[in-house]
């Protein structure tokens, strides 16, 4: 793959290795310092795989055209792969590429229903099941649509749905997504660049340019000779990096849980809400991610209390007036109807925080196994979840104690340990996250917090602020 690269104008693969690191598996070694900022790497455009280099190819393209509507990114490309891999002859730089590809994957639709059960409750767990049906069906349509029709170009027995898993799992886990100069967008493949592991502890140091319609990587930090050159995916959650990567990060701070707060047409006075929610920059359907360092953001609370409005408080609503409490009955219910709504989706998880956690204490689930990313995604969600219930009861005790009526919403200061609400308090020094009425309740309260306290204090290092 090197020689075919170099031959066709690459730059930097001399400085570069590929090779074997205890923790990440295969990676890029440095042989040389770079400084951040620094042109590392650059792949020609000639080498990489995009959809339209896809359409060009005299035999693969003039099937790809013939398909109405056409296929997606995604199929175009995972067909684009499979096609090379499949060619006895001809496209030998393409084939030495995939040829590098993993020959299995670790993402969550691999999962068997043992390992999957573990995460039951996640938003992860939801998705893999239906991206598991949807493959089927997609995999059917393309049978029907293009495989069936050019079998001298598509044979079957190479084309099973374990070959379009495996495809589409490469274009996930290796492709690489970029928004134009025009606004439309490009995903492409790098070879040998995707290579690159990713760490949140580097720049995002990737870019196409769209003029020369080259790849390439620049230092995310300073390397010394024999460093790993990393990229970062961007800050992504343990839930879409186990679904799309096959792989998480113990206590990543990026951890959330997507909520989609939803109202039907048919419901009272939907017309005037729908106009308030677009004013407000929402939707009657609305996805908002909970986040550890803003569990409970403004937009849910704006949303709800718009869904929530009766008729009388419709006639004077101003958009602007859903940034804070409205009146102390639509406030209560907004906020009791998130307990409530909290409460039921941490019920749900199939094994609980503190049993997770002594789980992979014990390591019954085998470190860097299945079933162990599917804990660590389980745990990471609960988190966010608690923490998101947690803000909704102490706003909701702040509603209900009519400090609303004054203007103050903050929430009432409680001891985490004991839900004390009268003070003094002291809030964790490491974190300042959560409050404490004595030293005592600080230390019996340790064990539950600690965890959290650290991915709080690590995403504030890192220019994450807790709201």
């Amino acid at each position: 793959m090197e020689s075919w690269l170099k031959e066709s104008g690459a730059v930097g693969l001399d400085d570069l290795e590929l090779a074997k690191f205890q923790v990440t598996g295969r990676g890029v070694r440095s042989l040389q310092c770079y400084k951040e900022g620094e042109r590392v790497l650059t792949i020609p455009s000639g080498t990489l795989w995009t959809v339209e280099h896809a359409y060009a190819d005299p035999l693969l393209g003039p099937a790809l055209r013939s398909v109405q509507p056409p296929l997606t990114v995604e199929d175009t490309l995972a067909t684009y792969i499979l096609f090379v891999r499949s060619r006895k002859s001809g496209y030998n730089g393409l084939r030495s590429h995939v040829t590098a590809f993993p020959t299995s994957y670790s993402s969550s639709i691999f999962f068997t229903e043992n390992e999957l059960e573990v995460c039951a409750g996640t938003s992860l767990y939801t998705i893999t099941k239906q991206l598991k049906r949807q493959i089927e069906e997609d995999y059917a349509g393309l049978v029907a649509r293009i495989f069936g029709q050019y079998q001298d170009l598509f044979p079957l027995d190479e084309f099973t749905i374990e070959d379009y898993k495996w495809a589409l799992s490469t274009v996930w886990s290796r492709g690489m997504d970029f928004v134009l100069p025009d606004g439309n967008s490009i995903r492409l493949l790098a070879p040998f660049a995707d290579m690159l592991n990713h760490s949140s502890e580097v720049k995002q140091c990737h870019v196409y340019d769209a003029s020369s319609r080259n790849l390439s990587v620049l230092a995310g930090k300073d390397y010394k000779a024999g460093d790993q050159v990393f990229i970062n995916y961007g800050p992504l959650p343990n839930n879409r990096l186990l679904r799309l990567y096959g792989f998480v990060l113990s206590s990543n701070p990026n951890d959330s849980y997507d909520i989609v707060l939803s109202t039907h047409p048919t419901a009272p006075f939907w017309e005037q809400k729908q106009k308030l929610w677009i004013s407000a920059g929402l939707d009657s359907t609305c996805t908002i991610s909970l986040t550890l360092t803003d569990p409970l953001p403004k937009n849910v609370l704006r949303y709800l209390r718009i869904q929530r409005l009766d008729e009388s408080d419709l006639s004077v609503m101003q958009v602007e007036a859903t940034d804070g409490m409205i009146n102390e009955s639509n406030e209560v219910e907004v906020l009791q109807f998130l307990v409530d709504s909290f409460s039921g989706l941490l019920e749900n998880f199939g094994t609980q925080l503190e049993k997770l956690e002594e789980q992979l204490a014990a390591s019954v689930h085998p470190p860097g196994g299945n079933a162990w990313a599917a804990a660590h995604v389980s745990l990471g969600e609960q988190r966010v979840l608690r923490l998101a219930r947690k803000r909704a009861e102490d706003l909701l005790a702040a509603a209900e104690s009519g400090r609303g009526r004054r203007g103050d919403l903050s929430p009432v200061a409680r001891c985490a340990n004991c839900d004390k609400v009268s003070g003094p308090f002291m809030l964790c020094g490491r974190c300042k996250a959560v409050t404490y009425c004595t030293r005592t309740c600080q230390v019996d309260h340790y064990k539950e917090h600690k965890v959290v306290c650290r991915i709080i204090s690590t995403a504030s290092k890192n220019g994450l602020e807790m709201k």
